[in-house]
Protein backbone atom coordinates (compact mmCIF):
# COMPACT_ATOMS: atom_id res chain seq x y z
CA UNK A 1 0.00 0.00 0.00
CA UNK A 2 2.74 2.50 0.92
CA UNK A 3 5.56 0.98 -1.11
CA UNK A 4 6.78 3.48 -3.75
CA UNK A 5 4.77 6.24 -2.01
CA UNK A 6 5.91 9.37 -0.23
CA UNK A 7 4.40 9.88 3.21
CA UNK A 8 4.59 12.89 5.53
CA UNK A 9 3.69 12.84 9.22
CA UNK A 10 3.22 16.08 11.15
CA UNK A 11 4.11 15.86 14.84
CA UNK A 12 6.23 12.92 13.77
CA UNK A 13 8.48 12.94 16.85
CA UNK A 14 5.62 12.34 19.31
CA UNK A 15 4.56 9.01 20.85
CA UNK A 16 2.27 8.19 17.93
CA UNK A 17 4.72 9.43 15.31
CA UNK A 18 7.51 7.14 16.50
CA UNK A 19 5.26 4.08 16.61
CA UNK A 20 3.91 4.93 13.15
CA UNK A 21 7.38 5.38 11.66
CA UNK A 22 8.61 2.12 13.19
CA UNK A 23 5.64 0.16 11.77
CA UNK A 24 5.79 1.74 8.31
CA UNK A 25 9.54 1.14 7.92
CA UNK A 26 9.10 -2.53 8.92
CA UNK A 27 6.08 -3.16 6.73
CA UNK A 28 6.85 -1.07 3.65
CA UNK A 29 10.61 -1.29 3.04
CA UNK A 30 10.05 0.08 -0.48
CA UNK A 31 8.48 3.31 0.74
CA UNK A 32 9.95 6.09 -1.38
CA UNK A 33 10.12 8.74 1.33
CA UNK A 34 8.91 9.08 4.89
CA UNK A 35 9.06 12.71 6.00
CA UNK A 36 8.94 13.51 9.72
CA UNK A 37 7.81 17.08 10.26
CA UNK A 38 8.10 18.53 13.75
CA UNK A 39 9.35 21.69 15.40
CA UNK A 40 11.63 20.18 18.03
CA UNK A 41 15.19 19.76 16.79
CA UNK A 42 16.24 17.86 19.90
CA UNK A 43 13.51 15.23 19.48
CA UNK A 44 14.45 14.91 15.80
CA UNK A 45 18.08 14.40 16.77
CA UNK A 46 17.11 11.74 19.32
CA UNK A 47 14.81 10.00 16.85
CA UNK A 48 17.59 9.95 14.24
CA UNK A 49 19.65 7.92 16.73
CA UNK A 50 17.05 5.17 16.60
CA UNK A 51 16.37 5.42 12.86
CA UNK A 52 19.73 6.27 11.40
CA UNK A 53 19.69 7.89 7.94
CA UNK A 54 22.37 5.42 6.84
CA UNK A 55 20.10 2.50 7.61
CA UNK A 56 16.93 4.23 6.37
CA UNK A 57 17.94 6.49 3.47
CA UNK A 58 14.23 7.02 2.66
CA UNK A 59 13.69 8.86 5.97
CA UNK A 60 13.70 12.68 6.08
CA UNK A 61 13.65 14.92 9.14
CA UNK A 62 11.98 18.22 8.34
CA UNK A 63 11.99 21.04 10.90
CA UNK A 64 8.83 23.07 10.77
CA UNK A 65 5.65 24.06 12.55
CA UNK A 66 2.11 23.44 11.24
CA UNK A 67 1.45 27.11 12.06
CA UNK A 68 3.80 28.03 9.20
CA UNK A 69 1.81 27.66 5.98
CA UNK A 70 4.77 28.31 3.66
CA UNK A 71 6.88 25.67 5.33
CA UNK A 72 4.04 23.13 5.03
CA UNK A 73 3.66 23.86 1.31
CA UNK A 74 7.34 23.06 0.89
CA UNK A 75 7.06 19.94 3.07
CA UNK A 76 4.21 18.34 1.09
CA UNK A 77 5.83 18.73 -2.35
CA UNK A 78 5.77 15.32 -4.04
CA UNK A 79 3.98 13.71 -1.07
CA UNK A 80 1.15 11.19 -1.62
CA UNK A 81 -0.10 10.59 1.94
CA UNK A 82 -0.24 12.95 4.92
CA UNK A 83 -0.87 11.83 8.51
CA UNK A 84 -1.62 14.83 10.71
CA UNK A 85 -0.59 14.09 14.30
CA UNK A 86 0.75 17.49 15.41
CA UNK A 87 -1.25 19.06 18.24
CA UNK A 88 -1.05 20.79 21.58
CA UNK A 89 -2.86 18.21 23.70
CA UNK A 90 -2.35 18.95 27.38
CA UNK A 91 -5.75 20.03 28.73
CA UNK A 92 -4.55 22.39 31.52
CA UNK A 93 -1.97 24.05 29.23
CA UNK A 94 -4.67 24.70 26.63
CA UNK A 95 -7.00 26.20 29.27
CA UNK A 96 -4.23 28.55 30.41
CA UNK A 97 -2.92 29.43 26.91
CA UNK A 98 -6.09 29.13 24.80
CA UNK A 99 -4.98 30.97 21.68
CA UNK A 100 -1.76 28.96 21.46
CA UNK A 101 -3.89 25.80 21.25
CA UNK A 102 -6.10 27.44 18.61
CA UNK A 103 -3.08 28.46 16.53
CA UNK A 104 -1.68 24.92 16.43
CA UNK A 105 -4.83 22.79 16.50
CA UNK A 106 -7.20 24.88 14.37
CA UNK A 107 -5.13 27.23 12.18
CA UNK A 108 -2.46 24.50 11.85
CA UNK A 109 -5.12 22.03 10.65
CA UNK A 110 -6.30 24.49 8.00
CA UNK A 111 -2.69 25.07 6.89
CA UNK A 112 -2.28 21.30 6.42
CA UNK A 113 -5.50 21.17 4.36
CA UNK A 114 -4.51 24.12 2.15
CA UNK A 115 -1.06 22.66 1.53
CA UNK A 116 -2.58 19.30 0.55
CA UNK A 117 -5.13 20.94 -1.78
CA UNK A 118 -2.35 22.88 -3.51
CA UNK A 119 -0.14 19.83 -4.13
CA UNK A 120 -0.73 16.29 -5.37
CA UNK A 121 -1.53 14.71 -1.99
CA UNK A 122 -4.08 11.89 -2.34
CA UNK A 123 -4.83 10.71 1.20
CA UNK A 124 -4.98 12.64 4.45
CA UNK A 125 -5.71 11.12 7.86
CA UNK A 126 -5.99 13.48 10.82
CA UNK A 127 -5.79 12.27 14.42
CA UNK A 128 -8.58 13.33 16.76
CA UNK A 129 -9.54 12.58 20.37
CA UNK A 130 -12.54 11.44 22.40
CA UNK A 131 -12.43 14.92 23.95
CA UNK A 132 -13.72 16.36 20.64
CA UNK A 133 -17.13 14.70 21.13
CA UNK A 134 -19.37 17.13 23.07
CA UNK A 135 -16.25 19.02 24.28
CA UNK A 136 -16.14 20.74 27.66
CA UNK A 137 -12.54 21.93 27.51
CA UNK A 138 -10.67 24.10 25.03
CA UNK A 139 -8.46 21.26 23.79
CA UNK A 140 -11.57 19.24 22.87
CA UNK A 141 -13.16 22.28 21.23
CA UNK A 142 -10.07 22.94 19.08
CA UNK A 143 -10.00 19.29 17.98
CA UNK A 144 -13.73 19.44 17.15
CA UNK A 145 -12.95 22.48 14.95
CA UNK A 146 -10.05 20.58 13.37
CA UNK A 147 -12.26 17.53 12.66
CA UNK A 148 -14.89 19.76 11.01
CA UNK A 149 -12.19 21.38 8.82
CA UNK A 150 -10.85 18.02 7.59
CA UNK A 151 -14.34 16.64 6.96
CA UNK A 152 -15.50 19.77 5.11
CA UNK A 153 -12.32 19.94 3.01
CA UNK A 154 -13.74 17.01 1.01
CA UNK A 155 -16.38 19.44 -0.30
CA UNK A 156 -13.75 21.63 -2.00
CA UNK A 157 -11.45 18.98 -3.45
CA UNK A 158 -13.11 19.35 -6.88
CA UNK A 159 -11.79 16.78 -9.33
CA UNK A 160 -8.65 16.04 -7.27
CA UNK A 161 -7.97 12.46 -6.27
CA UNK A 162 -7.91 13.53 -2.62
CA UNK A 163 -9.66 12.00 0.38
CA UNK A 164 -9.44 13.45 3.87
CA UNK A 165 -10.67 11.53 6.91
CA UNK A 166 -10.32 11.60 10.70
CA UNK A 167 -9.57 8.90 13.27
CA UNK A 168 -10.79 9.51 16.81
CA UNK A 169 -9.72 7.39 19.76
CA UNK A 170 -9.42 7.39 23.54
CA UNK A 171 -6.55 7.47 25.99
CA UNK A 172 -3.44 5.90 24.51
CA UNK A 173 -2.00 3.48 27.02
CA UNK A 174 1.23 4.85 28.43
CA UNK A 175 1.46 7.93 26.18
CA UNK A 176 3.35 10.92 27.55
CA UNK A 177 1.44 12.88 30.15
CA UNK A 178 -1.29 10.25 30.65
CA UNK A 179 -2.51 8.67 33.88
CA UNK A 180 -0.76 5.28 33.79
CA UNK A 181 2.88 6.52 33.64
CA UNK A 182 1.91 9.08 36.29
CA UNK A 183 0.62 6.34 38.63
CA UNK A 184 3.67 4.16 37.92
CA UNK A 185 5.89 7.07 38.91
CA UNK A 186 3.91 7.73 42.10
CA UNK A 187 3.69 4.06 43.11
CA UNK A 188 6.70 4.23 45.45
CA UNK A 189 5.08 7.02 47.49
CA UNK A 190 2.38 4.62 48.71
CA UNK A 191 -0.45 6.99 47.75
CA UNK A 192 -2.19 7.59 44.40
CA UNK A 193 -4.31 10.69 43.71
CA UNK A 194 -7.70 9.66 42.21
CA UNK A 195 -9.79 12.39 40.60
CA UNK A 196 -13.12 10.58 41.16
CA UNK A 197 -13.72 6.91 42.07
CA UNK A 198 -16.46 6.64 39.41
CA UNK A 199 -14.25 7.91 36.57
CA UNK A 200 -13.84 5.75 33.43
CA UNK A 201 -11.76 6.10 30.27
CA UNK A 202 -11.42 4.36 26.92
CA UNK A 203 -8.14 2.54 26.40
CA UNK A 204 -6.19 1.92 23.20
CA UNK A 205 -2.58 0.85 22.65
CA UNK A 206 -0.27 2.91 20.46
CA UNK A 207 -0.04 0.03 17.99
CA UNK A 208 -3.84 -0.20 17.68
CA UNK A 209 -3.85 3.53 16.91
CA UNK A 210 -1.22 3.00 14.20
CA UNK A 211 -3.17 0.07 12.68
CA UNK A 212 -6.27 2.21 12.55
CA UNK A 213 -4.51 5.03 10.70
CA UNK A 214 -3.06 2.54 8.19
CA UNK A 215 -6.55 1.01 7.72
CA UNK A 216 -8.05 4.42 7.02
CA UNK A 217 -5.31 5.38 4.54
CA UNK A 218 -6.32 2.30 2.58
CA UNK A 219 -10.11 2.17 3.04
CA UNK A 220 -11.52 5.57 4.03
CA UNK A 221 -13.86 7.27 1.58
CA UNK A 222 -13.12 10.77 2.80
CA UNK A 223 -15.25 12.79 5.20
CA UNK A 224 -15.82 10.11 7.80
CA UNK A 225 -14.67 10.14 11.42
CA UNK A 226 -13.52 6.63 12.31
CA UNK A 227 -13.86 5.38 15.88
CA UNK A 228 -12.38 2.08 17.12
CA UNK A 229 -14.24 -0.43 19.28
CA UNK A 230 -12.04 -0.50 22.36
CA UNK A 231 -12.47 -1.40 26.05
CA UNK A 232 -12.90 0.98 28.96
CA UNK A 233 -11.27 0.94 32.36
CA UNK A 234 -12.20 2.30 35.78
CA UNK A 235 -9.58 4.64 37.21
CA UNK A 236 -9.77 2.76 40.53
CA UNK A 237 -8.94 -0.51 38.71
CA UNK A 238 -5.89 1.13 37.13
CA UNK A 239 -4.73 2.14 40.60
CA UNK A 240 -5.27 -1.43 41.87
CA UNK A 241 -3.40 -2.87 38.90
CA UNK A 242 -0.37 -0.63 39.45
CA UNK A 243 -0.19 -0.37 43.24
CA UNK A 244 -2.75 -2.58 44.99
CA UNK A 245 -1.41 -1.65 48.43
CA UNK A 246 -1.33 2.12 47.86
CA UNK A 247 -3.81 4.46 49.54
CA UNK A 248 -6.21 6.24 47.16
CA UNK A 249 -6.67 9.92 47.85
CA UNK A 250 -9.65 11.53 46.07
CA UNK A 251 -8.54 14.92 44.75
CA UNK A 252 -11.57 15.92 42.67
CA UNK A 253 -12.04 16.37 38.94
CA UNK A 254 -9.71 18.90 37.33
CA UNK A 255 -11.05 21.83 35.28
CA UNK A 256 -12.11 20.69 31.82
CA UNK A 257 -12.26 16.99 32.75
CA UNK A 258 -15.25 14.68 32.30
CA UNK A 259 -16.29 11.79 34.51
CA UNK A 260 -16.75 9.58 31.41
CA UNK A 261 -15.47 10.19 27.89
CA UNK A 262 -17.68 9.78 24.84
CA UNK A 263 -16.56 9.14 21.30
CA UNK A 264 -19.95 9.05 19.59
CA UNK A 265 -22.84 11.13 20.96
CA UNK A 266 -26.53 10.25 20.56
CA UNK A 267 -26.80 13.21 18.15
CA UNK A 268 -24.25 11.47 15.88
CA UNK A 269 -26.24 8.23 15.75
CA UNK A 270 -28.30 8.95 12.56
CA UNK A 271 -25.02 9.25 10.60
CA UNK A 272 -23.09 6.45 12.32
CA UNK A 273 -22.27 3.11 10.71
CA UNK A 274 -20.97 -0.05 12.40
CA UNK A 275 -18.13 -1.50 10.29
CA UNK A 276 -17.28 -4.42 12.56
CA UNK A 277 -13.87 -3.33 13.85
CA UNK A 278 -14.70 0.36 13.77
CA UNK A 279 -17.56 2.82 13.74
CA UNK A 280 -17.72 5.56 11.11
CA UNK A 281 -19.48 8.87 11.73
CA UNK A 282 -20.38 10.07 8.23
CA UNK A 283 -20.64 13.70 7.15
CA UNK A 284 -24.19 15.02 6.87
CA UNK A 285 -24.59 16.41 3.37
CA UNK A 286 -21.50 14.69 1.97
CA UNK A 287 -21.41 13.43 -1.63
CA UNK A 288 -22.55 9.94 -0.59
CA UNK A 289 -25.42 8.64 1.55
CA UNK A 290 -25.28 6.47 4.66
CA UNK A 291 -26.88 3.64 2.63
CA UNK A 292 -24.25 3.92 -0.15
CA UNK A 293 -21.54 3.69 2.47
CA UNK A 294 -23.12 0.68 4.24
CA UNK A 295 -23.47 -1.15 0.95
CA UNK A 296 -19.93 -0.56 -0.28
CA UNK A 297 -18.23 -1.05 3.11
CA UNK A 298 -20.40 -3.93 4.33
CA UNK A 299 -21.51 -1.92 7.37
CA UNK A 300 -24.82 -1.33 9.07
CA UNK A 301 -26.49 1.65 10.70
CA UNK A 302 -26.38 1.86 14.49
CA UNK A 303 -29.61 1.98 16.55
CA UNK A 304 -31.26 5.42 16.81
CA UNK A 305 -29.98 7.20 19.92
CA UNK A 306 -26.87 5.01 20.09
CA UNK A 307 -23.95 6.59 21.93
CA UNK A 308 -20.47 5.28 22.65
CA UNK A 309 -19.47 6.26 26.16
CA UNK A 310 -16.64 4.94 28.36
CA UNK A 311 -19.07 4.60 31.30
CA UNK A 312 -21.72 2.54 29.47
CA UNK A 313 -19.30 0.58 27.25
CA UNK A 314 -20.06 -3.17 27.18
CA UNK A 315 -16.36 -4.03 27.40
CA UNK A 316 -14.35 -3.26 30.57
CA UNK A 317 -10.78 -4.31 31.37
CA UNK A 318 -10.34 -6.27 34.62
CA UNK A 319 -7.52 -5.57 37.07
CA UNK A 320 -5.46 -8.61 35.86
CA UNK A 321 -6.00 -7.58 32.20
CA UNK A 322 -4.89 -4.04 33.01
CA UNK A 323 -1.82 -5.31 34.86
CA UNK A 324 -0.81 -7.46 31.86
CA UNK A 325 -1.31 -4.55 29.44
CA UNK A 326 0.65 -2.14 31.63
CA UNK A 327 3.54 -4.64 31.89
CA UNK A 328 3.54 -4.92 28.11
CA UNK A 329 3.06 -1.31 27.02
CA UNK A 330 4.41 0.98 29.72
CA UNK A 331 8.05 1.66 30.57
CA UNK A 332 8.48 0.94 34.24
CA UNK A 333 11.33 1.37 36.72
CA UNK A 334 10.54 -1.99 38.35
CA UNK A 335 7.31 -3.82 39.01
CA UNK A 336 6.64 -5.35 42.40
CA UNK A 337 3.27 -7.11 42.64
CA UNK A 338 2.15 -7.76 46.20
Amino acid sequence: MLNQKSVLITGGTGSFGKAFVRTVLQRYPQIRRLVILSRDELKQFEMAQEFSPREFPNLRFFLGDVRDADRLKRAVEGVDVVVHAAALKQVPAAEYNPFEAIKTNVLGAQNVIEACLDSGVQRVVALSTDKAAAPINLYGATKLCSDKLFVAANNIRGSRDLRLSVVRYGNVMGSRGSVIPFFVERRASGELPITDPKMTRFNISLQEGVEMVLWSIEHAWGGEILVPKIPSYRITDVADAIAPAAAKRVVGIRPGEKLHEEMITASDSPNTVDLGRYFAILPSGGDYTVDDYCERMGGQRVQPGFCYDSGTNSDFLSVPQLRALIDKHVDQPHVAHH
